[in-house]
């Protein structure tokens, strides 16, 4: 296959033209023409308005429901456009999904419970993807196993450290704190980039946080983050309780400011409520998923929205061009 920049086409399904369309201005390219079509019984069309044949395709579509269309709406429009490429005649077909919906799902937590992230993953290899593209996805171990086809991981955090560094001058401490066990290498990989940016050495903590059927409880914090800012790192934030709780409890033991940091912003149930509570400072996500859902609540006024349009972009251009991802990934 070519790898002449001529040879890259990049679509993105309607519900995420946006952030389509940022991607196409970073990588200097027109977004490839498209039409979606729908029919008065429910069911739908789509496909690409100009040859895609021995092309190298990206197709973009974040996998979050909204207003208009539920999650599985856009898994499946997302399904029947890369089947049409690749019946199409394209040589390669990526799947770039900025959100990766079921990713939560990847085990049996209780008898006869699905693993629905595998068979997300079976869904969209059964249409003849060559290469899937994801950023900061729940489980990576479980990301990559559910894929056969090859599975691209991104990450946020340069992007969201390059607009935390200013904020740390003076002589404030600054503690990265894990909201529960299991991000504790997340957090603890974000305060290793975080200390090789500043040239400081952040303070990690972690709290105990146990769920069953919805029901959230959290324990102590373990770690020092008295007169510290403090960061809490995830993933996502859902319905705002793990980060309420995880600010709250670091207010109690002296955390001079609390930012809260996620890749996904979710914002469903009483998010826009619950983490307009005081303890929490601010919050920062990115642009995977629009914060349409904080419209008109409290906590609108402190949310940065950052975006990683650009991060995608280089990643494409890199692996349209047999480029390396090391480098991009934080090595």
């Amino acid at each position: 296959m070519t790898n002449e920049p001529d040879s890259l086409t990049v679509f993105t399904v309607n519900a995420s033209r946006a952030f389509g369309e940022r991607v196409a201005q970073s990588l200097g390219l027109a977004l490839g023409g498209h039409e979606e079509r729908e029919f008065e019984d429910g069911e739908h069309k789509i496909r690409p308005l100009e040859s895609v044949r021995g092309r190298d395709v990206f197709v973009i579509q974040s996998l979050y429901g909204d207003r208009e269309q539920s999650v599985n709406d856009k898994l499946c429009r997302l399904l029947f456009f890369l089947g049409a490429l690749r019946d199409a005649g394209a040589e390669r077909v990526t799947a770039v999904m900025p959100y990766l919906a079921y990713a939560r799902k990847d085990r049996k937590s209780q008898t006869r419970d699905p693993v629905t992230t595998r068979y997300v993953a079976q869904l969209i290899e059964s249409v003849g993807v060559d290469r899937v593209m994801t950023l900061d996805v729940h489980n990576l171990a479980a990301y990559q196993n559910a894929f056969r086809c090859e599975s691209v991981h991104l990450e946020a955090n340069r992007t969201v450290i390059a607009h935390l560094a200013p904020l740390f001058g003076g002589d404030a401490s600054v503690a990265v704190v894990s909201p529960d066990v299991g991000g504790i290498k997340r957090a603890e990989r974000f305060r290793q980039m975080l200390a090789r940016a500043t040239g400081r050495e952040p303070t990690m903590g972690f709290l105990d946080k146990a769920r069953a059927k919805g029901v959230l409880s959290l324990g102590r914090l373990t770690g020092d983050i008295r007169d510290s800012i403090v960061i809490i790192v995830d993933d996502m934030i859902g319905t705002g309780n793990t980060i309420a709780h995880a600010a709250r409890v670091c207010r109690e033991q002296g955390a001079r400011r609390v930012l809260a940091v996620a890749t996904h912003g979710l914002f469903v149930g009483s998010a826009g409520e619950l983490l307009a509570d005081p303890a929490l400072d601010q919050v920062i996500v990115t642009d995977t998923v629009p914060p349409f859902r904080l419209e008109g609540t409290p906590t609108a006024a402190k949310l940065t929205v950052l975006s990683v349009a650009g991060l995608f972009a280089e990643a494409i251009r890199r692996l349209h061009t047999s480029g390396s991802l090391v480098e991009l990934l934080g090595g």
